[in-house]
């Protein structure tokens, strides 16, 4: 467009509107062949006509377009033409060669944009710029001569209204033409680096902006640096970039852009830009985009192994186990399997089982006190030495061969099996000894017996000496675990040292231990303190005495005539919780491993577990624990026992090792019994003890009872189910749920039960069931029925009788029988104990004497005949107390009376089909039958030789072909 004069005046672009799209290019008039329609002002100023480019192509001289997307800088690029001012004499002094861009932005549409032109010649334009030719020229010739096109580019912003903006150009006065307008932005293309996938991004609202990006990792892949970015800068290009994304696991890189899936038979573990790898041996994959290559079957891989490892096997078992006994050790021998799976992690487990027969199915785990050297488990070596086995036991042994993929595999790992039945041994070390009291000339000592006595202890030798003179000891037998050394000098130290002897010889002496006489005018000190304090007891006790019997003179002549008022008694504390801080050591509940059920109890389970405490060994023990939703009182009941069981340090007392009060569930932590309660264990071990054995058991009972009677507690519920056994038979007291402590400022210690709640009538003396009246005297009359079950292997005390008749016999003055095989002396310990008069009864110090009495005297043991008393012990009942061999017709009904009819079979199918032919059966017989528990065939050749006198007429020779 030529201009001429010195006017001013506008070209008006519409509209231009911002929104987002993919077009880069706003406008370009290059390729127009129609009218733009550009408001143009005043009428006589700008107006659109047709020209050529500098290629002579026709164009038209001004355009508009719409922008679609909301650029912060906008680029114009002008094509235009001036005239040379020289070459125009007659206006050469107000002649321009500039022109004036201005922008303005605006909310408007392009329909509401049209305004009149008055609007346009005020309205607010920002300038963008002057602009000035670089070449002019001084005429048109289309002759040949080309046009000097100027091409400018100027950039306005940032932009902040949504709608668009308008251009304007001003014409200072200038001859020029407006040839081609091209409006734009600048971004930077979508692009994919680093397997990242980065959108298209528009440039920053100045030149030197950088803008960032962020990316997403393309499809298959995962971050491995974060952030993703890259940054876009002012020129459109990408820079910088931070972070990156890699092919995840089960895809592969492909080209850089793409992550391929791994196809069948291949895998890829993990992530990052490794390659798809064949599938190792013995796995297979059946899917594409595999991260693990899965065994086949009868193939594992181990929890170390790597998804690259080739899957293994389990091991073959061991071979040629052999095994070499001395005593009570043993060492076991194997070969490797032939077969390790194809690893080299193999090693080898022994598990020990201790059985009661040559059946398996008789067998039980080996106690945690039995040693294996170096170990039980993990062994590298194909050797072990296992010692601190029971004398004359069985014992099974299974060596299995595992490696790392054996705890994979749904088989039990393969193993070899040996039986082996260990020797008679001596006793193990006595662990300690106790100075009991010393004099000037004499001390006295007592000791626990051995851990392991490996048989009956016949008696302990002492070796003493004095510690200055080392070469001259002497020598002392005890048949019991205590001695008196006398002859000794006044003020000197005498080291002494004890061991065990069994029919297989002594043991190891204890450690030396060191105890000391007393000087002389040390023993007359001691002795005067004592002869004063016995005459004032004995004033004391004069003055009690008497006050006592006027107080029952007062009272009634006979304390059992009718119910005994209520009496209180002084408590550990009306807190249990604070007789548990002082009696009782809380363990933190880290400390305690609940492993299995082992029984439940009157407030919730009973557990086995473990215990470590902080810096010492683990050990097994037994948990009681308080069941949920507990009420007040059962908790305060439930910490009552464990803060009378923590006053008590005896061996035959249960050991409490700590309760868990500040944590849920609250529990109290027993030492591990594994024998369980003693009824149990004497019925799973029918007839399998000497009778010298069972003494030794019920002498531990009683020395326990004999502890609580010092101690001044009652135990109210002394049943064989509350004697719990450990792995070398040694009985102890539990179960202290009901026990009470007794006044000790009385003539006459007792506790008197106010409230109501159950009684173990079978168990319970007759004052205690009638009058709630509980004393030391009747934990003896318990102790006696104990006796009777000890004695007769777990069996239910007065049978199917009911509570009513049992106090209904006791009361008519009937006492149990003795148990078949029972020595006189221990039924009449039975009977003793079940005197009426309940201080007629034996003392438990008198109970421990008669025991060691008939331990040292195994001769006064021999069953001989059991005569019940007459007149009173005569009862009705006797007829339940033994089998009723008057009605019994037939093999079967014998047995069935006997309580033997697991045995059936066995008799019929070898031939003893009627009672004539049973009353010929021999010890023999019965082995061969397959009876082979001692009790059993006592039982059943007493009750043979009570049918044979009545059967002699009839007894036909024993047939033929017997048990051959």
């Amino acid at each position: 467009m030529f201009l001429s004069g010195p006017c001013s005046s506008f070209v008006h672009l519409p509209l231009v509107c911002l929104s987002f799209c993919s077009t880069e290019t706003v406008m370009d008039t290059r390729t127009a062949t129609a009218e733009l329609g550009w408001i143009s002002f005043p009428a006589n100023g700008w107006e659109e006509v047709s020209g050529y480019d500098e290629n002579l192509n026709t164009i038209r001289t001004y355009q508009v377009c719409n922008v679609f997307e909301a650029a912060q800088r906008i680029y114009v690029e002008i094509r235009f033409t001036v005239r040379d001012c020289a070459s125009i004499p007659s206006v050469l002094g107000s002649c321009k060669e500039t022109f004036n861009l201005y922008y303005l932005e605006t909310d408007r549409t392009v329909t509401e944009g049209v305004k009149g032109v008055e609007y346009w010649a005020n309205a607010p334009f920002l300038k963008v710029d002057t602009i000035a030719a670089d070449e002019s020229f001084s005429q048109v010739d289309f002759g040949g001569r080309l046009m000097k096109v100027n091409t400018e580019v100027r950039s306005f912003g940032p932009l902040s209204k949504g709608k668009g903006f308008h251009l304007a150009f001003q014409d200072l006065g200038a001859c020029m033409s407006l040839l081609a307008v091209r409006v734009f932005y600048k971004k930077c293309p979508s692009v994919v680096q680093n397997f990242a996938y980065f959108p298209e991004t528009l440039t920053g609202a100045e030149s030197t902006s950088l803008v960032i990006a962020r990316g997403s990792c393309i499809p298959n892949a995962e971050e491995v640096d974060v952030p993703i970015k890259l940054y876009c800068n002012g020129d459109g290009e990408w820079m910088v970039p931070i972070g990156s994304c890699s092919c995840k696991a089960g895809y592969e890189p492909d080209n850089g852009n793409l992550c391929r899936a791994c196809p069948q038979g291949t895998f890829k573990s993990t992530q990052g830009a490794g390659l798809c790898q064949q599938c190792p041996l013995y796995s297979r994959s059946t899917i594409e985009a595999a991260t693990l290559c899965g065994c086949r079957n009868g193939y594992h891989r181990g929890d170390m192994d790597s998804p690259e490892d080739t899957c293994t096997s389990v091991p073959s078992a061991p071979r040629n186990l052999v095994s070499i006994v001395n005593q009570t050790s043993v060492v076991l021998e194997w070969h490797s399997p032939r077969d390790t799976g194809h690893r080299d992690d193999l090693s080898y487990n022994v598990i020990c089982r201790r059985c009661h027969s040559p059946e398996r199915r008789a067998c039980q785990p080996c106690d945690d006190s039995v040693a294996f050297v170096p170990g039980k488990r993990g062994l590298r070596d194909t050797r072990v030495e296992i010692s601190k086995l029971r004398a004359h036991t069985s014992y099974t042994f299974d060596v299995q061969a595992v490696n790392g993929v054996s705890n994979k595999s749904p088989y039990p790992a393969q193993q070899l099996s040996i039986n082996i039945t260990t020797n008679q041994a001596a006793p193990s070390v006595v662990p300690i000894m106790h100075q009991v009291s010393s004099t000037s000339r004499s001390f006295s000592l007592s000791w626990p017996p051995p851990e392991q006595p490996n048989g009956i202890i016949l008696d302990y030798e002492i070796r003493y000496y004095d510690k200055s003179s080392v070469l001259n000891s002497s020598m002392m037998l005890s048949e019991t675990t205590s001695v008196v050394l006398e002859g000794l000098m006044p003020g000197t130290g005498y080291v002494v040292q004890v061991r065990a002897r069994t029919v297989a010889g002594y043991g190891v002496y204890s450690k030396e231990m060191l105890f000391q006489t007393l000087t002389d005018d040390e023993y007359k000190s001691e002795l005067g303190q004592q002869l004063s304090l016995i005459a004032g007891s004995l004033v004391g006790g004069v003055c009690i005495v008497s006050l006592v019997a006027i107080a029952i003179i007062c009272s009634r002549p006979d304390m059992f005539n009718g119910p005994t008022p209520t009496v209180t008694f002084p408590t550990l504390s009306d807190d249990p919780n604070e007789a548990v801080r002082e009696f009782a050591k809380e363990i933190d509940s880290s400390c305690v491993k609940i492993e299995e059920v082992i029984g439940s109890g009157e407030f919730g389970e009973v557990y086995k577990g473990r215990l470590k405490p902080v810096g010492k060994k683990e050990i097994p023990v037994a948990i009681k624990t308080l069941k949920v939703g507990y009420s007040e009182r059962q908790r305060r009941d439930f910490l009552s026992e464990a803060s009378i069981m923590g006053q008590f340090d005896q061996p035959n007392i249960i050991r409490l090792e700590g309760v868990v009060t500040k944590s849920r569930p609250t529990m109290i932590i027993t030492e591990f019994m594994e024998n369980g309660a003693l009824d149990f264990f004497l019925r799973q071990n029918d007839g399998q003890f000497p009778v010298i054995q069972l003494v030794g058991m019920l002498r531990g009972i009683a020395s326990g009872m004999r502890y609580l009677a010092e101690m001044s507690y009652v135990h109210r519920d002394l049943a064989a189910r509350n004697i719990l056994v450990n792995s070398n038979l040694v009985c102890k007291v539990s179960d202290f749920g009901l026990s009470r402590y007794l006044e000790e400022d009385t003539s006459d210690p007792t506790y008197t039960s106010s409230l109501g709640g159950k009684i173990p009538v079978r168990w319970t003396a007759p004052e205690a069931i009638a009058y709630r009246k509980f004393t030391s005297a009747s934990d003896v009359w318990s102790y006696g029925i104990v006796t009777w079950e000890v004695m007769s292997y777990g069996e239910r005390p007065y049978w199917d009788m009911s509570n009513q008749d049992v106090i209904n016999a006791i009361e008519q003055d009937f006492r149990l029988p003795a148990p078949m095989d029972c020595p006189v002396v221990l039924h009449q310990l039975m009977l003793d104990c079940w005197q009426k008069d309940r201080n007629a009864r034996p003392k438990f110090p008198d109970i421990v004497s008669m025991l060691d009495k008939m331990i040292r005297n195994p001769a006064s043991l021999k069953t001989g005949t059991n005569n019940i008393p007459p007149g009173p012990c005569i009862h009705p009942l006797l007829d339940r107390m033994a089998p009723d061999l008057s009605r019994v017709s037939s093999v079967e009904d014998w047995l069935a009376a006997l309580k033997m009819t697991q045995y059936r079979d066995s008799f019929l199918g070898s031939g003893f089909t009627s009672l004539p032919l049973v009353t010929q059966i021999t010890a023999e017989d019965l082995q061969r039958i397959g009876v082979s528990l001692a009790g059993h065939q006592k039982k059943i050749l007493t009750s043979v030789q009570s049918m044979r006198p009545t059967m002699d007429d009839q007894s036909p020779p024993s047939p033929a072909g017997i048990l051959t």
